[in-house]
């Protein structure tokens, strides 16, 4: 399961904004606002909303560019910027030792710290906290009492992604994972014989999700998601998962019913309509006998499948 839009809101906010010295806050803010207008990640709009809240005049970025499961970069007011998290500060050669101590204390608070980059200089830090659905410790937990392994894919960082992961009872964690990374886990966990589900709602899932058996995508999610996955959940509701499973099961547990419905009829009809019992005790099936059995054959499999519409789930 993915973590952000899948077992959180997908809605986060922006929680806080660390300037180093030569820097503002606001300052910060408008260039990472500026730059990630022209993304459509939720966290890029979370940053987005945060200025505006702040009325902030927000400016249109040149040369921007997004590396999947890294941050964005481009040029604001003539400055470059980036943002992103550690994998991207590492791929700039940045040192971000000034910053490290306040981003880990803000991802152990569940909340996601992207660094920015003015220049070559590392600037300061964003951080953005997304809620988690009130639907999702409820549909964890009917999961896992239902028998299956959840494990947690997410690009987030791994303290991030541990405290989200401790609040819902998720005991593994792939964290600072990219796209290619949750398409090869999946493929890995399907290489070992297992069946694997795979929920997200983003474009950064979607290799992941083609690649499950079932992919599960969040209706509230990207459209290259939907398209991947195999299954939408209209809301985008965990609880929908454990309804789909439950609906599932009956249906299997509801064709097995059907087959012996089908088979018993013909199984005992068909040998006394040949004739099986007459050299013995003189007995052939009249045809309107045979006749009534195929029909309550019928009868019996369109009715059996009918009691699905009242299936607990």
């Amino acid at each position: 399961i993915d973590k952000t839009g899948t077992l959180t809101e997908g809605k986060p906010a922006l929680k806080t904004v660390v300037a180093l010295k030569g820097f503002k806050e606001n300052e910060l803010l408008t260039l990472a606002a500026s730059l990630e207008r022209a993304s459509e990640h939720p966290l890029a709009e979370a940053i987005v909303r945060g200025a505006k809240t702040k009325k902030l005049k927000l400016q249109t970025p040149k040369n921007f560019k997004a590396v999947i499961g890294k941050g964005v970069s481009g040029t604001v007011s003539g400055k470059s910027v980036h943002l992103g998290n550690p994998a991207m500060m590492k791929d700039l050669k940045i040192d971000t030792s000034e910053l490290d101590v306040a981003a880990e204390a803000l991802r152990r608070e569940g909340a996601t710290a992207m660094y920015i980059v003015v220049g070559n200089k590392p600037a300061g830090l964003v951080a953005v906290a997304d809620p988690i659905k009130k639907t999702t410790p409820a549909a964890l937990k009917a999961l896992k009492k239902a028998g299956l392994r959840v494990v947690m894919l997410t690009g987030d960082n791994r303290t991030t992604a541990e405290a989200v992961a401790a609040r819902l009872g998720i005991g593994e964690v792939e964290a600072d994972v990219l796209p290619d990374k949750k398409h090869e886990i999946v493929r890995s966990l399907r290489a070992q014989g297992l069946v694997v589900a795979m929920a997200g709602d983003g474009v950064n899932d979607a290799p992941a999700l083609a690649e499950a058996d079932v992919g599960i995508a969040m209706g509230t999610g990207t459209d290259v998601a939907m398209e991947s996955a195999g299954v939408t959940l209209v809301k985008g509701d965990l609880q929908a998962i454990v309804r789909a499973i439950a609906i599932s099961r009956a249906t299997m547990s509801n064709i097995r019913q059907n087959l012996f419905f089908a088979f018993f009829y013909n199984a005992v009809g068909v040998p006394i309509a040949a004739g099986v019992l007459f050299p013995f005790f003189g007995i052939l099936l009249s045809p309107m006998i045979a006749a009534a059995a195929m029909s309550a054959s019928s009868l019996s499999v369109v009715g059996n499948a009918l009691r699905l519409r009242s299936a607990k789930i």
